[in-house]
């Protein structure tokens, strides 16, 4: 069993920064690949990005690839997403989740544990 509590969501104006954390407990921290979700109101959760086991290779959905970061540190047992050049339509509450696999997956269905949610507000 995985327990994730994600943190560091806010309002930030458009073009600001933030970077969300999310802290797993358990021995077995880094036998999951790590994924960041979304979803905002009236919409479905969509895949934002993810981190294989040892943090070598990372996946991103293409709304957000070149201005967010997925890293992680196994020793924290901790998964960081690093998000610059904000826009009003990055708001939505933010998930992390944990994926008993090998390979870096980037759908729902394939993540087996899942975070409370943050959330983030970029305002106009």
């Amino acid at each position: 069993q995985v327990q994730l509590v994600e943190s560091g969501g806010g309002l930030v104006q458009a073009g600001g920064s933030l970077r969300l954390s999310c802290a797993a407990s358990g021995r077995t921290f880094s036998s999951y690949v790590m994924g960041w979700f979304r979803q905002a109101p009236g919409k479905e959760r969509e895949f934002v990005a993810a981190v294989s086991r040892r943090g070598g290779s990372t996946s991103y959905a293409d709304s957000v690839k070149g201005r967010f970061t997925i890293s992680r540190d196994n020793a924290k047992n901790t998964v960081y997403l690093a998000m610059n050049s904000l826009k009003p339509e990055d708001t939505a509450v933010y998930y992390c989740a944990a994926g008993n696999t090998v390979a870096v997956v980037t759908t729902t269905r394939r993540y087996d544990y899942w975070g409370q949610g943050t959330q983030v507000t970029v305002s106009s």
